[in-house]
């Protein structure tokens, strides 16, 4: 998901030019757009994320949002590092009422972008839209988040803690704590100040920027979740992904700590981690030794909070997220 821009509209529509693939090593993000816009179905788009941006930086993906014609539901792809957020024309239209877009479109990823190419005008009324939310509006949209987070919360507990429960469902506690926290109560928690997440790789420093200084319980809750180290965990981390599927993972992550992004290395390689290797947690007892202790380095066991204390965090950040703290 893509990080803010300084301006919040720009609206240059690209000369059409004859269809390529993406196949070009990091070309310009208007070359990226006039490729895009020179297909005739595609009906609007826009570039997310900080490549192309003064947020730029080495470890950026090119990632662009497009509207299109005769596509029948929404589809994400990447294809020579470029990644293609893709959605019917029909939604373009219909998201410019806020009741519609609130349940079921990505608000932050559509209210972060810059927008290239829109001669209809749609995407552009979707933006003001998001950008001037009313009060009421906002607080709406935080309880439907806040609900989210404590249905999943509660699911969890469910799950995963009381008598019985060993390793497996403690480290499962935790990666599902992370995701509520990500997911529901950092949106959440930005509705305060009307600021919309962003999801890129160096995420803690964002969401430290963003919120920090006005929220530093909250913000501590999610620094704790993760367990951050700084350069060393974050090192220790790419030696843990051999063997474990995680290559673009990890190439990603390297790039991060090249530039000096560790927290933001961590946070991403801890998610895909356990995303990726979802099958591993469900069957802990039966992995190797050594497979073991690489995934629980990838995790943090000995950094952050495990079953129980993992959602007792969650439910004091939900705590603090609710009153604004």
């Amino acid at each position: 998901m893509p990080e803010p821009s300084e301006s919040k509209q720009s609206r240059t529509r690209s000369t059409r030019q004859p269809k390529e693939s993406l196949t070009k090593d990091r070309p310009s993000p208007e070359r990226l757009s006039e490729r895009l816009v020179s297909d005739r179905k595609v009906r609007a788009v826009a570039q997310a994320g900080s490549y192309g941006s003064e947020l730029a930086w080495a470890g950026s993906v090119p990632t662009f949002i497009t509207f299109e014609r005769g596509l029948l539901s929404a589809q994400t792809e990447t294809r020579s590092g470029v990644t293609l957020h893709r959605y019917p024309y029909e939604q373009l239209e219909l998201w410019r009422d806020w009741e519609v877009a609130r349940p079921e479109a990505p608000v932050a990823l559509l209210a972060t972008a810059r927008v290239a190419y829109d001669p209809t005008g749609f995407f552009g009324r979707i933006q003001r839209t998001l950008w001037n939310l009313s009060e009421a509006q906002l607080a709406e949209y935080r309880s439907e988040l806040l609900f989210g987070a404590a249905e999943a919360h509660r699911a969890a507990l469910t799950a995963y803690t009381g008598p019985g429960h060993g390793p497996r469902e403690q480290l499962l506690a935790l990666a599902d704590a992370r995701d509520i926290a990500v997911k529901w109560l950092y949106p959440a928690l930005l509705t305060h100040i009307e600021r919309w997440p962003e999801y890129e790789i160096r995420l803690p420093h964002a969401w430290r920027a963003s919120a920090g200084l006005r929220f530093p319980k909250a913000i501590y809750h999610l620094d704790q979740l993760y367990g951050f180290g700084g350069e060393a965990e974050a090192k220790r981390m790419l030696v843990a992904t051999r063997g474990l599927g995680l290559v673009e993972q990890e190439k990603r992550a390297r790039a991060a700590v090249q530039a000096g992004y560790y927290d933001g290395a961590v946070r991403f390689l801890r998610d895909e981690s356990a995303r990726v290797a979802r099958t591993d947690l469900e069957r802990w007892a039966h992995l190797s030794s050594t497979r073991r202790d690489k995934l629980g380095i990838l995790l943090g066991v000995t950094r952050s909070p495990l079953g129980p204390g993992a959602l007792d965090l969650v439910r004091e950040l939900l705590d603090e997220v609710r009153e604004g703290r």
